[in-house]
């Protein structure tokens, strides 16, 4: 349940929603996305109710991208890109040259053109996460919302998502909305830092102005040190770690040090 939000987001920028599990990130960006209707208030895309726009209208302006999106069995990468265009299309029409166009420059952006004939079930996590970013990049809308789009893959894998979402942002100018679990990856590659606790929004702005010890513990119950990468600059937590104040012993009744053999 989200509590009195009040959101903007800004226009070719990077804005990562952060918040322990049930903080509301996800409610807020369903709710974006008009998949949630808010029981008070208003969704307003370029200044007009979300509500009061037709599905297609607001597709055309607003991709989202959920978590742990799921392919139909046999389904090749274009065919999956191509699925981008559906609210560009009409009826029973084919893909025109900007529809192909479209396609094949979000396929080219998000590097998965090689795959284009091969099934998206076929391929690994970071692969098909790839050409589900070039599905929602074909649509072709200034507006994207991302929700958890680096979850279970590995950190490398993360990186370079993260790197090819900002890119889109500084580069091409898309405004992009971002949910987030890492901690260190949104103060990174947020332009803006968005917390959450208990469906409303605690603190918001820069990661320097947000990514706080203080903040940390407020938001997460997080001890944590917040130190500056000398390299990059980028802000990063270090959780402090709770030591016993003196030596215990275990349930066997092992005394620290004990060692323990096994054939």
């Amino acid at each position: 349940m989200l509590d009195d939000v009040d959101l903007s987001v800004a226009e070719g920028k990077v804005t990562i929603l952060l918040g322990p599990n049930g903080s509301g990130k996800s409610t807020l960006l369903k709710t974006l996305a008009r998949t949630l209707k808010p029981s008070g208030g208003q969704i307003l895309l370029d200044g007009k109710d979300i509500h009061q726009r037709s599905s297609r209208d607001v597709a055309c302006r607003l991709g989202i991208l959920p978590q742990g999106p799921t392919a139909p069995e046999g389904l090749t990468v274009r065919q999956l890109v191509a699925m981008g265009r559906f609210p560009h299309q009409r009826l029973w029409r084919r893909d025109s040259a900007e529809d192909e166009r479209a396609i094949a420059d979000a396929m080219a952006y998000t590097d998965v053109t090689d795959f284009a004939e091969r099934g998206v079930d076929a391929l690994s996590g970071g692969q098909r996460q790839r050409c589900w970013i070039a599905m929602v990049l074909a649509q072709n809308t200034d507006l994207i919302l991302l929700d958890e789009p680096t979850t279970f893959l590995d950190l490398k894998v993360q990186v370079d998502l993260l790197e090819l979402l900002t890119r889109l942002a500084h580069e091409h100018g898309r405004t992009l909305l971002v949910v987030l679990h890492d901690l260190n990856l949104a103060a990174a590659y947020a332009d803006h830092l968005v917390m959450m606790r208990d469906g409303r929004i605690v603190e918001s702005g820069t990661p320097q102005q947000v990514f706080t010890a203080a903040n940390l513990k407020r938001v997460f119950e997080l001890d944590a040190e917040v130190i500056r990468d000398p390299r990059s600059g980028s802000l990063i937590c270090v959780p402090q770690r709770v030591r016993p104040s003196s030596p215990t012993l275990d349930t066997a009744g092992d005394s620290p040090g004990t060692e323990h053999r096994m054939s």
